[in-house]
């Protein structure tokens, strides 16, 4: 298998991860502090990842903590906002509505970055919007504020993966990956530390299993997957993918949360499955196939 698939096969399997998390996560947190929880799960994922990354970690440099800064912030930001609006809103909707990183992507390099994407990946992120909105939108679809966090969200998860893209050209993130979570968890820690109600040793198994569950997860494996995919896939590909994530978020608060689906999850996910085949197949080529070539 070729590496680029491998990736692919790999951030699949993360989304998948990344959707129940938001089940996981709304169990967990229920009525402790956001902050407290996304301290623990960052702390968690840092001493895994310097355990299995400790060749790197030994020889991090002050540059790796530069970057790792960098690319904390907006990841910071994108995951703190749609923990709080994890809150006040449905799991599935948040998951939902998270999607529209996809289409925030391609927007924000035209209008800030000065670059455009091409016309297949336009194409293939308003296919896979469709297919979001029909899963998104039910009767009663209304903004709340928990729907508000999560756009928010939306365009932090944007910036890191543009962030990401442009560091991951010039050098290897696997070098800023520890940095870049033990960042994550300073500034929860911090925000924390402002909170009267903050709870820092739950007496709930549910919470630390949560902890446990998205430290490891959708944590540590998503987002190193994530850094070292986009070496070979743009930042607007990866999103595409990460389109995935509304279906299985579905599909984990169906069972874990006992949530509702609808016919609007098939048709939906199909669209979505559709936009992530347009964005990797070659039509260029004589024949049409699915990239393989190291970009």
């Amino acid at each position: 298998m070729k590496q680029k698939q491998l990736l692919l096969i790999l951030l699949i399997i993360g989304t998948a991860f990344w959707g129940i998390s938001y089940s996981v996560t709304k169990l967990a947190i229920g009525n402790y502090s956001p902050a407290t929880f996304l301290f623990y799960r960052f702390l968690l994922a840092v001493i895994v990842l310097s355990i299995i990354f400790w060749k790197y970690v030994k020889d991090t440099n002050l540059q790796a903590v530069k970057t790792g800064f960098i690319l904390a912030v907006p990841m910071f930001l994108g995951i703190h906002l749609q923990t709080i609006g994890l809150k006040y809103t449905d799991a599935s909707q948040c998951s939902f509505i998270a999607g529209l990183t996809v289409i925030i992507i391609p927007l924000m390099k035209l209008g800030i970055y000065k670059t455009n994407a091409s016309l297949k990946v336009w194409i293939a992120a308003f296919t896979a919007l469709t297919g979001l909105f029909i899963i998104a939108i039910q009767d009663k679809f209304i903004v709340n504020v928990g729907d508000l966090f999560t756009i928010a969200g939306s365009f932090g998860f944007a910036v890191y993966l543009i962030a990401v893209e442009k560091h991951s050209a010039t050098r290897n993130l696997l070098y800023s990956i520890v940095p870049m979570f033990a960042f994550c968890a300073l500034f929860t820690f911090c925000i924390a530390l402002t909170d009267a109600k903050a709870v820092w040793l739950p007496q709930n198994d549910t919470f630390w299993l949560g902890v446990v569950y998205c430290a490891l997860f959708s944590t540590a494996y998503m987002y190193t997957v994530s850094n070292i995919s986009q070496r070979y896939l743009s930042a607007e590909r990866v999103a595409v993918i990460y389109l995935f994530e509304p279906v299985f978020g579905a599909i984990g608060a169906f069972f874990i949360l006992g949530e509702d689906l609808s016919w609007r999850l098939l048709l939906g996910g199909s669209l979505i499955f559709a936009g992530t085949i347009i964005s990797e197949v070659n039509f260029k080529s004589p024949k049409v196939r699915i990239l393989t070539k190291r970009s």
